[in-house]
Formats: C-alpha cells, sequence, structure tokens
C-alpha cells in the first residue's frame, strides 16, 4: 500500500508534459503486455492489472492539474 502513496506523489511532482509522456510509456508497456499474454509468453500476469492502474492514476492526476490551470 505505501508504494501506491509514493507512486502518487511521485506522479503529483511531474508537469503535465511529463504525465503525458509517463502515461504515454504506460501504454506501450500495456500493448507489449497484451501482445506477449496472446502468444503465451507473459509469465507476471499481475503487472497487467498494476499497468492498467498506473494508467488511471497518471490520467488522472494530469486531469486534475488540468483543470487547476483553467480555474
Amino acid at each position: 500500500m505505501s508504494t501506491n502513496k509514493q507512486r502518487v506523489s511521485d506522479l503529483r511532482a511531474l508537469s503535465l508534459d511529463l504525465l503525458d509522456e509517463e502515461v504515454l510509456k504506460l501504454k506501450k508497456e500495456q500493448f507489449n503486455l497484451r501482445f506477449q499474454r496472446a502468444t503465451g509468453q507473459l509469465e507476471n500476469t499481475a503487472r497487467v492489472r498494476v499497468v492498467r492502474r498506473d494508467i488511471a492514476r497518471a490520467k488522472s492526476i494530469a486531469a486534475q492539474k488540468r483543470a487547476e490551470q483553467q480555474s
């Protein structure tokens, strides 16, 4: 649980551009994981769930920062 809190604080420290880059990086990893799962090469199946949640976390923080900028 502490890793999630640490991950959130790390993401909040990033700028919007870096958050967008992080989302892009995570989406590429998600694609690779899906490809590995389809070909039967995926060993760590839990990583798919972690990456999906990290993408959502990064997108949420980016949306919050964009809303703050518009205010």
